[in-house]
């Protein structure tokens, strides 16, 4: 999901960075599609946040008071004019909220295009591969250790999610888990995402309808427990009772990256010459990957600054006499 407005809270520097990577999506895809082949199913038939009980009366009224003042690009609307939009939606429903600007992607498929953009453009991937440390030459990083050998390099960017305190030491990223479901049927019930407030269905172009998310901080853990799964699949239901009808098709699990501050990590490390770092995204990786992309090339090169280099700097987490990590704690 692309969804920098249905799932604000605040004004800030976080919320412009997430719109402004929304907005590139387009020429994005555009570009990815050109160069590999494959389409990345950008979708911008806009997102939903539903109404079915009196709390999220009051949730989506306050949202909607905040962000209409703001300027972001939100409609108020009736029970009646959500089963306009979307006629498969439970009748229980009291109201919600339309958002023309968050859109969803197909993240599968975005990874085969760029592991593809990658091949094309000479860039080795070297699978399976455990990075085991950052090899430091008087200071200065240059290079990464492996079970197999030393990889050196002129720049080092960390860029390994969850994993990333293996290599820099500390506390500063932390797993959560996500559980989502798959869903399938014999015809497509929803053109949008939908939002509760308790959580979301996805409509895909192939007929599945994905369901999430749970928020856990369990550590390393990636189980599917079929708990999770009836949640899951219960949330779905609220939303969209004929889902009831539907099978599942696919349950998994994944681990976000989440900063000690709730915020992304992007920049130089103090002290380190020679490293720099793009962890912490936690829900908004797909959705961050274009401008963090912008953002770390122009860096490392030298050839522009960026505001959100200084709104989120690694210096906030890495004093410039911190030494890097020689082992995964993973």
């Amino acid at each position: 999901m692309l969804a920098p407005n249905a799932e604000t809270h605040e004004e800030g520097a976080f919320f412009r960075f997430c719109t402004a990577s929304n907005a590139l999506y387009p020429e994005f895809a555009a570009q990815l599609l050109e160069e590999t082949g494959i389409d990345i199913e950008l979708d911008r038939t806009g997102t939903l946040f539903l109404s079915f009980g009196e709390s999220d009366d009051r949730l989506i009224s306050e949202k909607y008071e905040w962000q209409s003042g703001a300027g972001i690009s939100v409609e108020q609307l009736s029970a009646e004019d959500v089963r306009q939009l979307e006629p498969e939606v439970s009748r229980s429903v009291r109201g919600g909220l339309f958002y023309p600007n968050d859109w969803q992607v197909e993240n599968r498929k975005l990874a085969q295009a760029l592991r593809r953009s990658c091949e094309l453009n000479g860039v080795r991937i070297c699978e399976g591969v455990e990075a085991k440390g950052l090899l430091s030459d008087g200071g200065k990083i240059v290079g990464v250790r492996t079970p197999e050998n030393d990889i050196r390099a002129s720049m080092v960017i960390v860029a390994n999610g969850a994993w990333a305190c293996g290599l820099l030491g500390g506390e500063t990223i932390r797993p959560i888990r996500g559980q989502m479901i798959s869903l399938v049927g014999d015809r497509r019930v929803l053109r949008s995402v939908v939002y509760s407030t308790r959580g979301y269905v996805v409509p895909r172009a192939d007929g599945r309808v994905l369901a999430g998310a749970t928020v856990e901080d369990v550590g390393y853990r990636k189980e599917v427990l079929p708990e999770a799964i009836e949640v899951l699949r219960d949330t779905a239901l609220e939303i969209s009772p004929v889902l009831g009808n539907f099978d599942i098709k696919e349950a998994w699990a994944g681990l976000r990256p989440f900063s000690a501050d709730g915020l992304p990590v992007i920049g130089r490390l103090p002290g380190r010459e020679g490293s720099f770092v793009a962890i912490g995204h936690y829900r908004n990786g797909i959705l961050l990957a274009p401008i963090t992309a912008s953002v770390v090339a122009d860096a490392v090169i030298g050839s522009s600054e960026s505001e959100y280099l200084d709104a989120f700097g690694p210096e906030r987490f890495f004093p410039a006499s911190g030494g890097a990590a020689v082992s995964n704690r993973v």
